[in-house]
């Protein structure tokens, strides 16, 4: 089984939905190890409450991106991961990382993209006034959503629709592609 990392920020959702993805046997991998960029973010307590092991930091106390992704490496190769998987995580990955896992940095995005990359592509998508959305899995490289896509589903921005129901839309699509696609990368059933 492919041994995973999850790199998350804040609520933990689409960890979680990995997860219970590998419990129910939809995805054969294992979760070794979860890492965050914020010490009060509720992914943690959701790799506690799956027993699963997290390193947490916080940049500021670094001196630079290469000082912080230097421990996370050391961390990645404690655990023997074999990919490193994006739930929600709030930075961009620099060359310290993609260098070690070249094409094994995969994201997930709120968005078709090339539309909307960056930060609220829910709200971006909304205010634009577009008649879908859809989510994204890519790879991973120095830019922001400017990876190869994987996969993409869309999401239709229906007649009264508000942000939060757009976004609950898009995170239920979010947690049935990402394991699926997960499951046929770690099988290497895509490329």
């Amino acid at each position: 089984m492919k041994r995973l990392a999850v790199f998350a920020s804040g609520n933990g959702s689409n960890f979680q939905s990995i997860a219970e993805a590998i419990k129910s046997g939809k995805l054969e991998a294992e979760i070794c190890l979860v890492v965050c960029d914020r010490e009060d973010a509720y992914v943690l307590e959701r790799a506690k409450l799956e027993n699963i092991d997290s390193f947490s930091f916080s940049a500021k106390n670094y001196s630079n991106k290469t000082e912080y992704e230097s421990e996370i490496l050391e961390k990645l190769r404690q655990y023997e991961i074999e990919f490193i998987i994006l739930a929600g995580y709030m930075r961009l990955i620099g060359p310290t990382l993609l260098q070690k896992y070249s094409q094994a940095i995969v994201n997930i995005h709120p968005s078709l993209l090339p539309s909307f990359p960056g930060k609220d592509a829910i709200g971006q998508a909304f205010d634009a006034g577009v008649k879908e959305t859809g989510v994204t899995v890519h790879y991973v490289d120095d830019g922001m959503d400017t990876g190869p896509v994987i996969a993409q589903k869309a999401v239709p921005i229906l007649e009264g629709d508000t942000k939060d129901i757009l976004q609950k839309r898009i995170q239920e699509m979010e947690h049935d592609l990402y394991p699926s696609v997960l499951q046929e990368l770690c099988h290497k059933k895509l490329t």
